[in-house]
C-alpha cells in the first residue's frame, strides 16, 4: 500500500497534472500546425518549385521483385517534417515572445511611502529643533 500512496502522491501533484495538460494540448496544437503547412503552405511551395508535393519525393534504392515492394529513402517526409517543426518552433517562439512582451508591460505600481510611525515623527521633530539650534 506504500508504494501505490506514494505514486498517487507523485501523480496527483501540480506539476504533474500540468505537464500532461501541457502534452495534451501539445499534441492537438502540432495537428494544428501540421494541417497549415499540409494544406494551407505546402501546395503554394510545391506549385512554386514546379508541382512537387514533397511527401512524394524519394529515391528508390532498390526495385522490389514481383509482389514486394520498392525500398525507398523517403527525404521527401523528411523535408516535410523539417518545415513542421520551424513553423511549430515559429509558432512558440512567437508565443514566448508575447508572453514576455504582456510581463513587461505588467510593471508593478511602486507602493506608496508608509506613513511614519509615531517614534519617526518625535525624531523628525527631534532633528529639526537641533537644526534650528
Amino acid at each position: 500500500m506504500g508504494l501505490l500512496n506514494d505514486f498517487k502522491n507523485f501523480a496527483m501533484k501540480g506539476n504533474v497534472l500540468d505537464l500532461a495538460t501541457a502534452v495534451i494540448i501539445g499534441g492537438a496544437f502540432g495537428k494544428i500546425v501540421s494541417s497549415l503547412v499540409n494544406d494551407v503552405l505546402m501546395p503554394p511551395v510545391g506549385l512554386l518549385v514546379g508541382r512537387v508535393d514533397f511527401k512524394d519525393l524519394k529515391l528508390i534504392i532498390r526495385h522490389g521483385s514481383e509482389g514486394a515492394a520498392n525500398v525507398t529513402l523517403n527525404y521527401g517526409m523528411f523535408i516535410q517534417n523539417v518545415f513542421d517543426f520551424i513553423i511549430i518552433a515559429f509558432c512558440i517562439f512567437l508565443i514566448i515572445k508575447a508572453s514576455q512582451k504582456m510581463d513587461s508591460m505588467k510593471k508593478e505600481v511602486p507602493a506608496p511611502p508608509a506613513l511614519p510611525t509615531r517614534q519617526e515623527q518625535l525624531l523628525e521633530e527631534i532633528r529639526d529643533l537641533l537644526k534650528k539650534e
